[in-house]
């Protein structure tokens, strides 16, 4: 069938009404979309990367994260071992450093600045640009939402992205809230638009009630294997739907639970509480991608200063990182290194709502490049040195992975760079003072 004959096109949205208010709905790459091997679109438009950063604060326990084996074929230690799964798709950077260049380590921040801005500042005020608006930039994608940010543990400002020298851009915090948004017309800010429909409705209605008829006129049109990815993916969807109801049948909280702590208990930072809150926000991410809504994505899963939480135990992450005493027998923290492992296990989370939409011969996370990085190396030190940073996904071939790169004593800028080069930004260097490259990672870039 030639493009011109398609009632349907990577562009179509399903459009519909709830209680008289529009909705809209994106839909996933399909095969009838494609050319024949699924490399492209069916009007010859290559298929776009997407890219997407993930912070996780207070790094990992060092010695215990990095592969022993350098280049491919390395086997992930025990503490990163929750991303096996995707071990293929993976690269993995160990040795990497950020100079402060006799400036004072502004702790929780110069590491993650220096990573994502190629600058470390006097102060934390003065936060530069962050490299995803060089990627957009570059992009210069006609996309319904330029980037979306989300912070899981309820504290917009964690984030760390950057439009320029006004500061960072604060982080959505709701699930909730970035459902509506999505799949509402004709949002702009969500922290000062008033919305409409209302979410309960959108929920209790469903957005796929409201296109019912253009979605059985879709599953007519596509061959079955489209039809059951289309299947997947309206199931996926309808599933959110269910769970965003299940928060608002919730009882009205009490007038207190308006104060800070406890709106910040109403969030949730405990383990289990977080870790839901990232599934939804991965799920809605991974949609909005495959939608064309948006091509960069920030997840947060906290502030810096860690606020995670095991089951039963008085302290937060951050303070275990200075208060838990290094096991002799062990070594290392062993809470510390529990909530690392954690992290770890959130972050396969993402890249697996991201792997399990197809698109053609891959997936979204073959299509994307995410960038995962932490503000420490050892965070009980404060440490600049070893930092964790990992990138997954080829963002559509132009990424070699199965990598593990073992750069000793190499500015961790390295790595940002070599993201904006695989994504074909056109510079001959990014950072400043030591922390300014002008070398990619050659063994990456395909």
């Amino acid at each position: 069938m030639t493009s011109k004959n398609r009632k349907f096109n990577r562009r179509s949205l399903l459009r519909g009404a709830i209680h008289g208010s529009a909705v809209v709905m994106g839909l996933p790459v399909l095969e009838y979309f494609l050319n024949e091997n699924g490399t492209a679109y069916a009007d010859g438009v290559e298929l776009p990367p997407c890219f997407g950063s993930w912070f996780f604060g207070l790094g990992l326990t060092p010695g215990r994260w990095e592969p022993t084996i350098t280049g491919a074929g390395y086997e992930l230690p025990e503490h990163i071992a929750a991303l096996n799964p995707v071990r293929e798709k993976l690269n993995i950077f160990s040795g990497l450093q950020i100079f402060l260049d006799g400036k004072v380590n502004q702790n929780h921040i110069s590491g993650a600045q220096g990573q994502m801005t190629g600058i470390v500042t006097r102060s934390a005020a003065d936060y530069d640009e962050s490299f995803d608006a060089i990627i957009d930039q570059q992009f210069g994608a006609n996309v319904r939402f330029r980037t979306l940010e989300v912070a899981c543990d309820g504290n917009a400002a964690s984030g760390w992205t950057a439009r320029g020298k006004n500061g960072k851009t604060p982080c959505q915090i709701s699930p909730l809230e970035l459902y509506r948004r999505i799949y509402g017309e004709g949002f702009i800010d969500p922290n000062q638009a008033e919305f409409t429909p209302d979410p309960e409705v959108m929920v209790r209605h469903s957005v796929l009630s409201a296109v019912t008829e253009q979605r059985q006129q879709l599953m007519n049109s596509v061959s079955a294997d489209d039809r059951s990815r289309l299947d997947e993916y309206f199931t996926s969807l309808r599933d959110v739907e269910q769970k965003l109801a299940f928060e608002l049948e919730r009882p009205a909280p009490l007038p207190a639970c308006t104060i800070p702590d406890i709106q910040d208990e109403e969030i949730g930072t405990m383990v289990a509480q977080v870790q839901n809150t990232h599934k939804q926000f991965s799920t809605l991410l991974a949609h909005a991608l495959a939608c064309g809504q948006t091509r960069i994505f920030h997840v947060t899963l906290g502030n810096a200063f860690s606020t995670l939480r095991l089951p039963g135990e008085p302290s937060a992450y951050h303070a275990l990182t200075h208060e838990e005493p290094i096991d002799p027998d062990l070594g290392y923290q062993p809470k510390c290194k529990v909530l690392g492992e954690q992290c770890m296990g959130f972050f396969l989370d993402l890249l697996t709502a991201m792997d399990g939409i197809q698109e053609g011969d891959g997936t979204l996370l073959d299509r994307s490049l995410v960038y995962a990085f932490t503000d420490h190396g050892e965070a009980r030190l404060h440490s600049m040195k070893n930092l964790p940073v990992f990138t997954a996904g080829s963002a559509g071939g132009r990424l070699k992975t199965g990598i593990h790169i073992n750069a000793e004593g190499d500015a961790a800028t390295r790595v940002g760079f070599t993201v904006q080069k695989a994504l074909g930004v056109v510079t001959d260097r990014w950072g400043s003072e030591s922390n300014e490259v002008s070398t990619p990672f050659s063994e990456v870039l395909a």
